[in-house]
């Protein structure tokens, strides 16, 4: 898939998301890249043997923090710009098929802004285990 199309995949998702969203979404800028560099995927928890073996993202929430001069306490910044990642590559080796790429890059954008609402892995098991949530949804 040429970058292009993975990326228009990426702004329809965003395009098409539930109305609910639309008001905590002024703060999120998406990068598409073609994969994780390693400081990102170190920053997201990976450890250099994981990294060495080709452990990977398919996406990553990076929410803005901001070390406080008073204490040293971590802070969010609700109003400054927060990141949302969406890697290329990554989809690509996992899932070959067209239509179950496309899937699972909209489930990708999805599940990763999810985390801007707070919802843990655990809460979107439901969600990531179905093959295709959009089933139903007109997609």
């Amino acid at each position: 898939m040429r970058m292009s199309e993975f990326k228009e995949i990426v702004r329809r998702t965003m395009e098409t998301l539930p109305a609910e969203f639309q008001p905590y979404l002024h703060n999120v800028v998406v990068d598409v890249a073609e994969e994780p560099d390693i400081p990102l995927l170190q920053r997201a928890g990976f450890t250099d043997e994981e990294i060495a073996e080709g452990d990977t993202l398919f996406g990553l929430f990076e929410p803005l923090e901001l070390t406080s001069s008073f204490g040293g306490d971590s802070i969010s910044i609700n109003d400054l710009p927060h990141r949302l990642w969406i890697f290329k590559n990554p989809h690509e080796e996992e899932f070959p098929e067209p239509e179950r790429l496309r899937t699972e890059i909209r489930k990708t954008v999805i599940h990763e802004l999810a985390h801007h609402f707070d919802w843990t892995d655990r809460d979107l098991e439901r969600f990531d285990d179905n093959p295709n949530p959009f089933r139903n949804a007109g997609d």
